[in-house]
């Protein structure tokens, strides 16, 4: 079993702004005031994340950011992911994959002429365009919006997408007007 792990000692300095961060209308340093007080109680990770209402890993974060950076780590930080995956397709292989839909699927000897994105998903496995399976939304996302992109992939074959209005504008004022009622 791992050791469990606490806050670090408080000095009185940290301790009255954790006491003063429990009225903050912000929600984020709310939080973790609530969770660097309790581990200072000697609450372990599990029981503060049951009586706060989040995650383990939260609580388990908030006290490593506590033990790093002080009171630093009652500010927000970027929300934003570390490591980025890297691109299923990257700028050569969207160029292939955009080529590839401007084509009629039944030169890749396929029974329909209207592209989905399972479709676009297979042909692109087959083409040598993608190592293994992968999915429509991949596909959504690697043919990207580009100048001169094909029309927008059918998600499920055989519906229709939704009629553009009429930019004829209103109908004419005499439509009708020779009819009884």
């Amino acid at each position: 079993m791992r050791t469990p792990i606490f806050v670090r000692p408080l000095t009185d300095a940290e301790r009255e702004a954790l006491q003063h961060g429990l009225r903050s209308k912000d929600s984020f340093v709310l939080r973790r005031c609530q969770i660097l007080l309790a581990s200072a109680r000697g609450e372990r990770a599990p029981r503060i994340a049951e009586q706060v209402g989040c995650d383990d890993q939260t609580v388990l974060d908030a006290l490593h950011a506590f033990n790093a950076q002080g009171l630093a780590a009652l500010a927000k930080g970027s929300s934003r992911p570390h490591r980025l995956r890297p691109a299923a397709f990257p700028p050569q292989r969207a160029e292939q994959l955009r080529a590839l839909l401007h084509r009629s699927p039944r030169e890749f000897d396929k029974p329909t002429s209207l592209w989905t994105l399972e479709l676009a998903a297979t042909v692109s496995r087959e083409q040598g365009l993608t190592p293994g399976r992968v999915t429509g939304e991949t596909i959504r996302s690697g043919s990207g919006p580009s100048s001169g992109s094909p029309a927008p992939i059918r998600s499920t074959p055989g519906k229709k997408p939704a009629r553009p209005p009429d930019s004829a504008g209103p109908a004419a004022p005499d439509l009708g007007a020779g009819l009884q009622r």
